[in-house]
């Protein structure tokens, strides 16, 4: 399985998601494939926010050797599921696919452990306190996830 991870720039929440996600994949040793991507350009090329580095080494992963990309078309072929963080990051997603089968792989990450109610997971990048409780909706989504589909 291929899961791709989508926020606004790549930068915090995406990242975490990968890292947490590819964290599990590796414990219970799934052979899946674990990217992410951000919907804006202006971090390409950069490292997760160190905030997100932060967090995520707090709790024994390191994604400090991620680096920002933006989604691309060839995305939604590649990947079975396509993560989005919130609902303006999924609309942006559902605007960039090009046919009901590609809409299909979008999904909110939250709705795996509260589904069909769409909700979003906070930008902490305005707000140093949000990262944790950003990591932990996160890893309580990824660990319901790997549950449902191993």
């Amino acid at each position: 399985m291929k899961i791709l991870m989508v926020c606004l720039g790549n930068i915090c929440r995406s990242p975490l998601a990968e890292g947490i996600l590819k964290h599990y994949i590796k414990r219970e040793k799934l052979d899946w494939f674990v990217d992410s991507a951000g919907t804006g350009a202006w971090h390409i090329g950069n490292p997760p926010d160190p905030r997100s580095i932060e967090v995520a080494k707090k709790h024994g992963i390191d994604i400090s050797d991620q680096r920002a990309r933006k989604i691309r078309s060839s995305d939604f072929e590649e990947f079975d599921v396509i993560f989005a963080m919130d609902s303006s990051n999924y609309n942006d997603l559902q605007r960039y696919a090009l046919d009901d089968e590609e809409k299909e792989k979008i999904k909110f990450i939250l709705n795996e452990t509260k589904p069909n109610q769409n909700n979003s997971v906070p930008d902490p990048y305005w707000d140093d306190n949000g990262f944790e409780k950003v990591y932990q909706m996160l890893d309580i989504a990824c660990k319901s996830f790997i549950e449902k589909h191993r």
